[in-house]
C-alpha cells in the first residue's frame, strides 16, 4: 500500500490506510499502526531507501502523528516544531525523496 502510494506520488490518510486493512478507524488503531510503521521504516533504513511512514499523515493538516516526529523526524535530522509551516515544509521533503525514489521501480 505504502509502495503504491510512493510510485504514484500519493499520501495515505491514518483512516484510509486502517480502513483499506479491513479495520473501523479508531485511535486505538492508530498507534497500533504507528508501531507497524516504525518496523516498515527500520526495513528501509536498513536498505538505504527514503522513508514511508511519512506518506501516512492525518486528513486536518496532512502531517503525520506525534509517533512520526518523535522517532522518524528526529531520525531524518528535524528539530522543529511539529506543527505549522516549518513541519509541512520538511513532511513534503520527505514525501518528495520517496515519490522519486520509487517512482520507476
Amino acid at each position: 500500500m505504502l509502495l503504491e502510494a510512493a510510485r504514484t506520488g500519493n499520501m495515505l490518510t491514518y483512516k484510509e490506510v486502517i480502513e483499506r486493512l479491513g479495520f473501523d478507524f479508531n485511535t486505538n488503531l492508530v498507534g497500533q499502526l504507528g508501531r507497524v510503521l516504525d518496523r516498515i521504516d527500520e526495513h528501509c533504513r536498513a536498505n538505504v531507501e527514503p522513508l514511508l511512514a511519512v506518506l501516512v499523515v492525518r486528513q486536518s493538516d496532512e502531517l503525520p502523528g506525534q509517533g512520526w516526529w518523535v522517532t522518524r523526524a528526529k531520525a531524518a535530522g528535524y528539530q522543529g516544531e511539529w506543527t505549522g509551516p516549518d513541519a509541512l515544509a520538511h513532511v513534503k521533503a520527505q514525501q518528495q525523496l520517496a515519490f522519486d525514489y520509487w517512482k520507476n521501480r
